[in-house]
């Protein structure tokens, strides 16, 4: 948050009771705030097949299509980071990993999807925070890029 209220950058922050049990936090996040899924975004840490890390943030309802990340970041395959991995590049805990002030900064692609809402909500570095922000913001604070990376 620090980040975006260097930057002058609008946001909202919400809060809500993050439960311990197994799932999708994004979708426990969207249910318990009472938001629309498709405006709830999840961020997932990708391994290249060169071994550089990267992030993918989609909607929480839908599956990463990683032959379309890996394409869009010149890549021959990406993979799923192991969750170590995920944890020690970005600093934050699974479930509440953060597109926003990463221990290190890290390749970012937004599904396009993003660009047609007004709003969306990624993890705010924990369970039971979410920020609120128009996804532009969001692509600029990161220095994303946007691509169709979802499977749809």
């Amino acid at each position: 948050m620090r980040c975006l209220e260097r930057a002058s950058t609008p946001y909202q922050l919400l809060t809500y009771r993050a439960s311990s049990r197994r799932g999708s936090v994004g979708e426990e996040a969207a249910r318990d705030l009472g938001l629309d899924p498709a405006r709830v975004f999840k961020t997932l840490v990708v391994r290249s097949n060169t071994g550089s890390l990267a992030l993918a943030i989609i909607p929480v309802k839908d599956a990463l299509n990683l032959r379309r990340l890996a394409r869009h970041l010149g890549v021959k395959t990406t993979d799923m980071a192991s969750p170590a991995e995920a944890e020690r590049a970005t600093g934050y805990r699974l479930g509440g990993i953060s597109p926003l002030a990463t221990r290190r900064p890290l390749p970012t692609v937004v599904d396009e999807v993003a660009l047609g809402l007004d709003t969306i909500y990624v993890s705010a570095g924990r369970r039971g925070l979410e920020i609120g922000l128009d996804p532009r913001d969001l692509i600029e604070a990161t220095e994303a890029t946007t691509a169709p990376i979802r499977t749809t």
